[in-house]
């Protein structure tokens, strides 16, 4: 007796964007994954990534960074991706699909996702060498190509990508012009005013501005792009233009098989995202919704792929709510510019009024928009959009005070500031995933939001009001010992200006802990602060007199990192990695001498392991001799400054490089820091010297440096942001200065600047606010205090080896200083030595 197949079924995702990856995710999270086929048809060359984030690219993020797939995740659902191999032909008939490869596949349900393209004007010379759209990765590729060869860029389009993409031809170095056909930028999210703000605020950055003007040609001379004739008779020189016009539906695949589009484009679809084929599904940016709209945002693309997802799996029934229509609301960072919309911004419901909040001089435009009872129907926010996500959920209510609080800035008015407890349960929080408060209030920390919720993985303009949501920390004190936080300590001690840690445990400890020796959390990290704050208390910098010998831990107890076998390790300074063959040889000849390991470090400089601790001063001797310093790989302080070699010997240098990392090395040598501070400077874009991967970071341009903060390698690496970019030599140390010591003064005890910039509160935004344009008025005061420590710095093991007293302690016994420690021990290997470590071994019990 034959037993008939059991048919799997088959779901054919076109289109691998933002869209299709959350299709994919809601698919498995609703096991369809598991009972049936799903394959993926991907046109571009590399699975989903993040588009929202795509300029991020020019800020030192690579194509991984902005992946959207987790690693595994196809792998671990049996999804079957087919990356550069777009769908060609669909025959609804037989139900196949036929990829550019020639491949055909069978389906049961078919998903169109294929997202929009970007409309480029039908103007003349569009197709000339020079010309891009900014679209995908590899757009992006091809621009940062031709970038480096020009030197004058016009956008065309001043709407949000368009913005974006000037803000990428400026940071790429080029003069830039915006053309906007409409009388104002970004004309559908803002109004008047709030394109007025913009516009001015744009300007100011150096960018110029074509507003109510078209472009009519694209002037050539031998195929290339050498200028831009617009339509009020006025031309532009350029050699490079990016089209940002706008985006239509990609819809040709559903019109070569029949199915229904709209008459302006995109495919049709019902409040279950079924084309008129109900076999046949389309989501995102190539579909027409229900309500005759197509959305071009992210957060109604999700939505439609959470639509089509539960509908396939057979969860929804005609009485489960369908995708009928989304919320536009959005706020974006645009060449540095909180931009926010959201409800009916532009006032268009009858009987609205309009309260507005102006301030040319600073930029600033707010409008809110409500009805005759109060009820907020909308609004525009420019210069200034941190209240965005309490406004955005209180849309369609009354808010608990007047809008006039609600737009005017501190100071001003009394402005009364809305917390969380104001948004209802059923408020949505996050609109890319369209999570709500009471959603996020399940959830413990921000990690936990993400993981079961999404909130905040989207465009991150929830990020902060989340955090807001969530419970505090019931103990925020650093220790058993002190109830306050790090950077309340330094505060504290910098303005009481204690000077030693008995009298700051006995004046702010908790009360258990005064009069008491403090732990080994708090004694380390005064310490730490004791020495930032040296030259301001007129301490003594040496850290080593005094109470301060104390608090140290063993590295900075003997200016040495002690390693696994009890030995030591001999770091000398060379600034930028620059060394003479002189000194070169002084390194090999104490090395040699003493008989240590040899190693190259990824900092460029050169360690020495093996020392015994009573062997650390004759070994300094000899280098502090020879002209070295302490490199200070034993404390929490700058370790080193990378570069590359710069315009001086590499034919693609733009500026010297290695001059600049030897200036910067010397400058914040020995700056005690809450964590270990790393550094580099490379003299092009092609990026040598990995500045991107540490805490502040300086990239050579050819109008001066960019200077990026918050990188870091190791176990959790992430790429530094950009800060401020083409700065001249002393804007760049003044700028740096500020952010060392802001950093100093707000840190957690042990906190790297990648993981401190992410916590602040406002993150790169409120830093630059800080370091950049002084908001806090706090600049002055940071550089004195950076500007102190230069004048005060002392090479440590120079000041030890000048005073008798100071070398006493580098023994291993005290009641035998010259006897050495017998469990530090070597074996060789490769010509050098390395640690003799006791093995664990197990042997047999006798007579068991």
């Amino acid at each position: 007796m034959s037993t008939k197949p059991v048919h799997t079924p088959t779901v054919v995702l076109v289109g691998h964007g933002m869209v299709g990856q959350r299709f994919l995710e809601a698919l498995a999270d609703r096991g369809v994954t598991e009972r049936a086929r799903v394959v993926v048809l991907c046109e571009e060359p590399r699975p989903a990534y993040d588009r929202v984030q795509l300029t991020s690219y020019f800020n030192g993020r690579t194509p991984d960074d902005l992946s959207m797939v987790e690693d595994g995740f196809m792998a671990k659902h049996g999804i079957e991706l087919y990356v550069g191999d777009p769908a060609e032909t669909i025959d609804r008939e037989a139900r196949t699909v036929t990829a550019r490869s020639g491949q055909v596949f069978p389906y049961d349900t078919l998903v169109l996702a294929t997202g929009s393209y970007p409309f480029v004007p039908p103007v003349p010379g569009r197709d000339a060498r020079g010309c891009f759209v900014y679209r995908t990765i590899e757009d992006l590729l091809a621009i940062e190509e031709y970038a480096k060869t020009s030197t004058t860029g016009a956008v065309v389009g001043g709407g949000l990508l368009g913005l974006e993409a000037a803000g990428a031809l400026k940071g790429l170095g080029l003069d830039t012009h915006i053309v906007e056909f409409a009388p104002r930028l970004m004309p559908v999210q803002v109004d008047e005013g709030g394109g007025a703000a913009l516009l001015r605020t744009i300007e100011q950055m150096g960018l110029s501005v074509h507003t109510g003007t078209g472009t009519q040609e694209v002037v050539t001379e031998d195929g290339a792009v050498t200028g831009m004739r617009l339509s009020d008779g006025s031309e532009l020189a350029v050699d490079m233009v990016v089209f940002s016009a706008g985006v239509r539906p990609r819809d040709q695949l559903a019109r070569d098989c029949g199915l229904a589009v709209g008459e302006r484009g995109g495919i049709a679809v019902d409040e279950r995202c079924r084309t008129s084929d109900p076999a046949v599904y389309a989501i995102g940016e190539c579909a027409l919704a229900s309500d005759g709209k197509v959305y071009g945002l992210v957060a109604p693309g999700y939505e439609m792929a959470l639509t089509a997802a539960a509908t396939i799996a057979e969860e929804a029934d005609e009485d489960t709510a369908g995708f009928t229509g989304a919320d536009m609301s959005t706020k974006l960072k645009l060449l540095g510019v909180d931009v926010a919309s959201f409800g009916d911004a532009h006032g268009t419901a009858e009987g609205c009024l309009d309260v507005v909040y102006s301030d040319s001089r600073s930029g600033v435009y707010k409008k809110l928009v409500v009805d005759g009872e109060g009820v907020l129907l909308g609004g525009v926010l420019v210069g200034d959009a941190d209240s965005y996500g309490m406004l955005r959920p209180l849309t369609g209510s009354v808010p608990p005070v007047s809008p006039e609080q609600l737009v005017l800035p501190a100071g001003a008015g009394a402005p009364v500031a809305l917390g969380p407890s104001a948004l209802p349960d059923d408020a949505v929080i996050c609109s890319c995933h369209n999570v709500t408060k009471h959603a996020i209030t399940q959830c413990s920390t921000l990690p936990e939001v993400k993981k079961c919720t999404k909130a905040g993985t989207g465009c991150g303009s929830c990020v902060k009001l989340i955090g807001q949501l969530l419970p505090a920390a019931t103990d925020k004190g650093l220790c058993g010992c002190f109830s306050y936080t790090r950077s309340e300590l330094y505060e504290i001690t910098r303005t009481l200006r204690l000077t030693s840690f008995a009298e700051l445990i006995d004046s702010h400890g908790r009360p258990e802990a005064r009069g008491g020796d403090g732990c080994e959390v708090c004694k380390p990290t005064v310490a730490s602060i004791l020495a930032s704050l040296a030259p301001a208390l007129e301490l003594g910098g040496y850290i080593l007199d005094g109470e301060q010998a104390s608090l140290q831990d063993t590295n900075d107890h003997f200016l040495a990192n002690m390693q696994r076998n009890g030995s030591y390790s001999v770091v000398p300074r060379i600034p930028g990695g620059e060394v003479t063959p002189e000194k070169l040889i002084v390194i090999g000849e104490v090395a040699r001498d003493f008989g240590l390991y040899t190693k190259i470090t990824g900092g460029q400089r050169i360690d020495m392991f093996g020392a015994r601790v009573e062997q650390l001063p004759a070994i300094w001797t000899r280098l502090v001799d020879a002209g070295f310093e302490s490199g200070h790989a034993y404390g929490k302080s700058l370790r080193t400054v990378k570069s590359c070699v710069g315009q001086t010997w590499c034919r693609y240098g733009v500026q010297d490089s290695v001059k600049m990392a030897i200036q910067l090395e010397l400058r914040y040598r020995g700056l005690r820091s809450p964590h270990k501070l790393k550094s580099a400077v490379s003299g092009c874009a092609r990026e040598c010297a990995e500045a991107q991967s540490k805490d502040f970071g300086v990239i050579a341009t050819a109008s001066g440096w960019n200077l990026y903060v918050g990188g870091n390698g190791g176990a959790t690496p992430r790429h530094a942001d950009l800060l401020a970019q083409d700065l001249s030599d002393a804007e760049l140390v003044r700028l740096i200065d500020r952010f060392l010591m802001f950093y100093i003064r707000t840190a957690d005890r042990l906190e790297r600047t990648s993981t401190w910039l992410e916590r602040l509160e406002g993150g790169l935004d409120h830093l630059k606010d800080v370091v950049v344009h002084d908001s806090l008025g706090l600049c002055d005061e940071l550089e004195s205090l950076m500007a102190a420590h230069v004048e005060d710095y002392q090479d440590e093991w120079a000041q030890t080896l000048d005073d008798p007293e100071r070398l006493r302690r580098f023994v291993s016994f005290v009641n035998a200083p010259d006897a050495p420690d017998p469990s530090v021990k070597f074996v060789p290997e490769r010509d050098q030595i390395k640690p003799d470590l006791t093995v664990l071994t197990i042997g047999t019990l006798e007579g068991v």
